[in-house]
């Protein structure tokens, strides 16, 4: 095959796969407005939202120790943000933090959450290190596992 020929095939797949004009539209999701991607700031001020709330029930529950303690009081936070997160992604399409800034959790086919599914997503993000691992439709590797997308509500 020519040098000639194989520009020609790579012009062709480049035409049949252009580049997206903008995040979510390999996803069918609009560029703007209601299911159209949430923002990085909204998802990061959610998602501070969430532990602060949080620390805040832990607080309340088990007393300011989880702040200072190093035994089984220290992880109180994380249950609380892992079953807060879980609990209301499953039954009202987000936490509490993406609930107050209009952004929400869905599934890519439309079809409700689901518990075993935003239990699982709750899961990954407690580990931290999905989170920081995105592609280039703003989905971190819990959405990519799950089959789910944060889209603005609004």
């Amino acid at each position: 095959m020519s040098r000639a020929d194989r520009q020609d095939r790579a012009d062709d797949r480049w035409v049949e796969h252009p580049e997206p004009r903008y995040p979510g539209e390999r996803l069918g999701l609009p560029e703007t407005g209601r299911t159209s991607l949430a923002s990085w700031k909204s998802r990061i001020g959610a998602l501070v939202l969430d532990w602060a709330l949080s620390m805040l029930i832990a607080i309340a529950i088990f007393s300011p120790a989880v702040l200072t303690e190093t035994d089984w009081r220290r992880f109180m936070t994380l249950a609380v943000f892992f079953v807060e997160s879980a609990l209301l992604s499953a039954t009202a399409g987000g936490s509490f933090g993406q609930l107050l800034l209009r952004i929400a959790v869905m599934r890519l086919d439309g079809r409700p959450l689901g518990v075993p599914r935003a239990i699982a997503r709750a899961a990954l993000v407690s580990l931290a290190l999905p989170p920081l691992i995105v592609d280039g439709n703003r989905r971190g590797l819990q959405d990519m596992i799950c089959g789910t997308v944060v889209v603005n509500r609004r």
